[in-house]
């Protein structure tokens, strides 16, 4: 009864964790943008206010059931992909859903966000919207596979679909995945780059282009609906590599107490941060790509650092 307690308070403070640092790396990015381009810029908790104006008010604008369900779509799959990965290693609050082959779940599960978002947007009508989402499908057929690849190559390497076995063993060898297979990181951090849409990858909503694409017929609650799904999406893609790749967060030795659990919280923030700040000041430097511009470019490098990745996992085959 105890340990349900807890996995249930777990599972509403990774919500509620997830949803708070996706917000504010949000408005920590728009800050650092502004300082880059010699402006002020809005204050790192602007995000949180715009989100009480627009759940403040209302839309008589309707296109169907479809357009209704999208923004849960994508709350609904952020939230149960953030479920299904540990936020921090061993313990009773942080392990959340995790399974043996949640690796192979999860790829399936964090698409249907993406998919519900094209379906409300397609019942709009809106030509913008079409265009958006027509983008942004081909931008994930391009990121995805290398994703794909990188991880085809940890699960051939270390022989597990467990992401909780991937955090255990860098747990106890001390060494970083990253490090055990360099091709397949920097094929994940490059599909990292796209699944975040940011310069030169923002394609999908390109404002001087499209009016904001699938957001232009979204407003009031359906869009900080969006707002909440997207800031959640960021944070469950961050942990997910920090998790696979950087050794997660965590000291099972010390989670005895709370503060085992803040310094677990503490290091996963400093590595989710350090991580987050790569797309973003990839995105200051960058201009746009245009649509085939960028499907050619995860189809060059990344795509060969996947399968490099994967030779190298087959070659350097790890048994724990």
């Amino acid at each position: 009864m105890e340990n349900w307690l807890y996995e249930l308070t777990g599972f509403v403070l990774t919500i509620l964790l997830a949803f708070t640092v996706g917000m504010f790396y949000g408005g920590l990015r728009r800050k650092v943008i502004a300082r880059a381009q010699n402006r002020i810029g809005p204050p790192v908790y602007q995000n949180f206010l715009d989100l009480l104006k627009l759940q403040g008010k209302t839309t008589n604008i309707h296109h169907g059931v479809m357009s209704h369900l999208a923004p849960v779509w994508v709350i609904v799959a952020a939230t149960a992909s953030l479920l299904f990965i540990p936020v921090l290693h061993g313990g009773l609050w942080f392990p959340n859903l995790t399974f043996k082959g949640d690796l192979i779940f999860l790829l399936y599960l964090m698409v249907f966000g993406s998919l519900g978002m094209a379906l409300g947007v397609g019942e709009s009508g809106n030509p913008n919207g079409a265009i958006g989402v027509s983008r942004g499908l081909s931008l994930m057929v391009g990121y995805e596979i290398p994703f794909v690849l990188s991880l085809v190559a940890v699960m051939l390497q270390f022989h597990t679909t467990s992401l909780t076995d991937l955090m255990h063993y860098q747990q106890l060898t001390g060494h970083w995945i990253a490090l055990e297979n360099p091709f397949a990181f920097l094929s994940a951090l490059f599909a990292v780059l796209g699944m975040f849409h940011y310069s030169p990858f923002d394609i999908i909503g390109a404002p001087a282009e499209l009016a904001s694409g699938p957001m232009s017929e979204f407003g009031g609650k359906y869009l900080g609906s969006l707002m909440t799904g997207g800031s959640i999406f960021a944070f469950v893609k961050l942990v997910l590599i920090t998790d696979i790749f950087l050794g997660g967060a965590g000291h099972p030795e010390l989670y005895t107490g709370l503060a085992g659990v803040l310094i677990g919280l503490g290091e996963l923030i400093l590595k989710t941060f350090l991580l987050y700040m790569i797309p973003v000041s990839i995105g200051i430097v960058m201009p746009r790509f245009r649509t085939e511009q960028a499907v050619r470019f995860f189809w060059k490098w990344p795509l060969a650092f996947g399968i490099t990745g994967i030779i190298w996992g087959l070659y350097h085959q790890i048994n724990f």
